[in-house]
């Protein structure tokens, strides 16, 4: 399947469709996701110490003068989509996988170091750099080999500037695809999934996710039920084709109230962005 999106990558777009056509009834045709840029916000870039951010900026432009196409990923990507930061000391850079050589070479000159040398790492979809224990990552797949970075990631990319700086940002709906499968003991992304459906969901496009889920719809379907338990108003927000689609029950309009903080039930510390200050980190 990787193969198929690497060669043509537009039929990557088109069963969601087919499945969000069916589902309402209609016949659509196929739009492309238009570059939001006016939706896009970064209110946390000023958090960033100015010794953290010099760091970045250097390898922004290491990266820029090569003249391969990259991606603000991570934890910018996701501050740039919800306005909230999460203080993560990295910044991460999607590269398609023939670059990486290119790109490491880049900040080698930049003066970064493996990052393997102080803590191995698996380098089958990610090369870890550091400078002052600043960690800049270049990403290539997912960690799982579920999928690598194809051109409809830049096609589909629109564009933020943090600090002057202006920078091409993964897709909403990669950046989703990407978290989905994190489910580790020891780590989950599913909070950060929670916090940019809340702030974007109803700018999503849903047919191009399942498209690049396919078979891996199931974890889509949980995700949507968890968060309808979250938020069972925010939740209605939602398209109700999205629920055809993926054959699951229109979320009740007026869920019985237990009392229940379903929120802190997940995680006591700070971590979903609409009951947190804006002027606050986020504290997972």
């Amino acid at each position: 399947m990787l193969e198929r999106h690497a060669k043509n990558p537009i039929r990557a777009q088109r069963r969601g469709q087919r499945l969000f056509s069916a589902s309402n009834g209609r016949s659509q045709a196929r739009r492309r996701l238009p570059r939001r840029a006016a939706n896009l916000q970064f209110r946390w870039a000023g958090a960033i110490s100015n010794e953290e951010w010099a760091i970045y900026r250097s390898a922004i432009r290491a990266m820029r003068e090569t003249g391969v196409d990259f991606l603000l990923g991570g934890g910018f990507a996701l501050a740039t989509f919800t306005g909230r930061w999460r203080d993560t000391k990295d910044i991460d850079f999607y590269i398609r996988p023939q670059h990486r050589g290119v790109a490491l070479r880049a900040l080698r000159r930049a003066g970064f170091a493996d990052y393997y040398d102080r803590r191995p790492y698996d380098r089958n979809w990610i090369c870890r750099s550091v400078r002052s224990d600043v960690i800049v990552d270049i990403i290539w797949a997912m960690a799982n080999q579920r999928a690598k970075v194809d051109a409809l990631w830049f096609e589909r990319a629109a564009s933020v500037t943090v600090r002057g700086e202006k920078l091409k940002v993964v897709p909403r709906e990669e950046l989703l695809w990407c978290k989905l499968y994190i489910l580790q003991r020891d780590h989950c992304d599913w909070t950060d999934l929670f916090n940019l459906i809340h702030a974007s969901g109803k700018l999503l496009d849903w047919a191009h996710l399942i498209d690049r889920l396919e078979e891996d719809t199931p974890l889509l379907k949980a995700l949507l039920m968890v968060y309808g338990w979250l938020c069972p108003k925010e939740v209605l927000e939602l398209p109700h084709s999205l629920w055809r689609c993926l054959a699951l029950p229109l979320p009740d309009p007026a869920p019985a109230d237990t009392g229940r903080n379903h929120i802190r039930l997940l995680d006591t510390r700070a971590w979903f962005a609409a009951l947190q200050p804006k002027d606050q980190k986020l504290g997972v």
